[in-house]
């Protein structure tokens, strides 16, 4: 599995939200867009990461920051973990994972000595042109905003 680097053009994607409504990416031009790819909603890492992005909303969008969580879950289960985890940005649904693959972050997985395919937790920074500025793969669920946040205000 190889993902898209610093520098790459972002996939352009039309993926329905947690409303069932179509998001561009193209619509966000001139904004930077963080797409964080999460496994499944509800489950523990994901939750956290979630919560911890919803915590931070005002500071991201202050430095004119959009997010979108992707994760293969279908449409109908998006909108449980926004009301559950009051999160307060949008979620698509990418139930195919072509745009998980366009992204390079489907691959083989292992839990529990079990072999499948699936996300991998990366996020990706798209600049306002629509490059991919920042690849962020290195990090806990738990510390991902602070990470993200750190590179923002460097």
């Amino acid at each position: 599995m190889e993902f898209l680097a610093a520098g790459n053009p972002a996939p352009q994607f039309e993926l329905p939200d947690q409303d069932d409504n179509i998001v561009k990416l193209s619509d966000f031009a001139g904004k930077k867009v963080l797409v964080y790819f999460y496994p499944k909603a509800m489950t523990p890492g994901c939750t956290v990461q979630a919560q911890n992005l919803r915590d931070v909303k005002a500071e991201l969008e202050a430095l004119n920051v959009v997010v979108f969580g992707i994760s293969p879950d279908p449409v109908k289960r998006l909108p449980k973990f926004i009301e559950k985890e009051s999160l307060n940005f949008t979620l698509l649904s990418d139930e195919d994972h072509q745009i998980a693959e366009a992204f390079g972050v489907w691959g083989p997985k292992k839990f529990m000595g079990k072999e499948y395919d699936g996300i991998h937790r990366i996020s990706f920074l798209i600049d306002e042109e629509g490059l991919i500025e920042k690849v962020f793969d290195k990090f806990k669920t738990k510390d991902h905003h602070e990470v993200v946040l750190d590179y923002l205000n460097a």
